[in-house]
């Protein structure tokens, strides 16, 4: 009996929430869920003055500090086990990403089956769904290869772990621009008659294309000017960035706090409906380069011209506006002293999809030459400190009385400017 009480212990302990088999009831998603629910009832604990233990209770700042480690702590399991889910889940992305593309040839196959009813095979059909053979199986390999970042999805990750909007809508035209030729070239090889090779061939011409042709290029073009507007402004401390846990198709729409942006939804709007237009006038015309009407390609480089100029707008370094000394309800005015709570005012001092407890816990203040972690103030649903635009810390003990540099440190690394402010004895 003790030994089978101690495997089962064993068993619990190697399948408390990190285990990431297949089929675990407390696989790296239950562990999340359940660390998750702990952060939660433990925060909302503490908002409400409960748990505090008796040595700290009595004292306003201790207790504050107090809080703030432990719930620290119980963030960066939180954090742990959603790096762990999130690793999971773009290992078994790739297995579903894989299913999705035979699922759209099967798709394929059973439309080029109906429409044939009545009016006949034809080797415009052959030709469609041997190039989407060859699109599948490409996928496929590179899903493979890939399947430890997310399978076929792994070239529309950007560096942060996010959907990347740019790169989505350049591999979309990408694979409709392969898909095309691949068509052709179908086409071309069932052609017995001279007459219909010239003509297969001459679809490619680029009178015909044209459109097409500077679609694919635009957008490819802004895929990699994105990255390197990005980078250069994350490297130049203008933009924040933040790692995101997993990939969601909702990163197409919106920006890094989950919010829905207007560039990002009318360019991959615009250009979901030109790629259906192109899908169809290949449909029709499968001898031929889908001919982009020039309407419609100036309209998605207008699109994409506004992505581009809302991906130059975003952002912003963080900056202080004023320090002040915290003063609570019938407080007297009076100069800023050590062991005082002093508020810093300003804007950006939080980034987007920083607002997790293990990401604010991370931020932090230097008065003079000392380094002060914001602490974390828990609410109901929440936090009230740090905020966006106010941050609350002590003036540790250790600062000299004088003229004091005061200047914030965010989660992303961005220093604000410094701010000076008179310490007195």
């Amino acid at each position: 009996m003790a030994v089978q009480e101690a495997r089962q212990g064993a068993h619990m302990s190697a399948h408390e929430g990190g285990c990431t088999c297949g089929d675990c009831p407390h696989g790296a998603r239950e562990g999340h869920r359940r660390a998750v629910a702990a952060f939660l009832v433990k925060r909302d604990e503490y908002a409400a003055g409960q748990g505090l233990p008796a040595a700290v209770a009595h004292s306003a700042s201790a207790s504050r500090q107090w809080v703030s480690e432990e719930l620290t702590q119980s963030a960066e399991v939180v954090a742990e086990r959603g790096r762990a889910e999130g690793q999971a889940w773009l290992t078994r992305l790739w297995r579903r990403t894989t299913g999705a593309v035979w699922g759209l040839f099967v798709l394929l196959l059973l439309a080029q089956s109906l429409t044939a009813i009545g009016a006949g095979w034809t080797a415009a059909r052959t030709a469609g769904l041997l190039a989407a053979l060859v699109v599948a199986l490409a996928l496929t390999t590179a899903s493979w290869f890939h399947r430890a970042r997310g399978g076929a999805l792994a070239p529309v990750i950007g560096e942060d772990n996010r959907l990347s909007t740019s790169r989505a809508v350049a591999a979309s035209w990408v694979l409709l621009t392969a898909y095309s030729v691949l068509v052709l070239v179908g086409r071309l090889a069932a052609a017995s008659a001279p007459g219909d090779r010239d003509r297969i061939v001459s679809g490619l011409d680029l009178a015909r294309g044209a459109g097409l042709v500077t679609v694919l290029a635009v957008v490819c073009g802004i895929a990699v000017l994105v990255r390197r507007v990005v980078g250069m402004r994350v490297l130049g401390q203008r933009l924040q960035k933040v790692r995101a846990d997993r990939p969601r198709a909702a990163d197409l729409l919106t920006d890094d706090s989950g919010r829905g942006t207007f560039a990002d939804i009318q360019y991959v709007v615009i250009v979901a409906v030109a790629l259906v237009f192109a899908a169809v006038r290949l449909a029709r015309r499968p001898d031929q380069l889908p001919d982009l009407p020039w309407g419609l390609a100036v309209v998605v480089l207008i699109s994409a011209a506004t992505y581009l100029t809302g991906k130059y707008a975003e952002g912003g370094r963080p900056v202080i506006l004023s320090v002040v000394r915290a003063r609570e309800a019938g407080d007297l005015d009076a100069p800023i002293r050590t062991g005082d709570d002093i508020e810093i005012r300003g804007a950006g001092f939080v980034p987007p999809g920083a607002q997790a407890a293990d990401r604010l816990s991370r931020m932090v203040v230097r008065i003079g030459a000392v380094h002060v972690h914001v602490p974390l103030v828990p609410v109901t649903g929440g936090f009230s400190n740090p905020t966006d635009t106010l941050l609350t810390v002590p003036v540790p003990a250790d600062v000299e009385p004088g003229r004091v540099e005061v200047q914030v440190v965010t989660t992303a690394g961005v220093e604000t400017n410094a701010c000076v402010i008179d310490v007195t004895d």
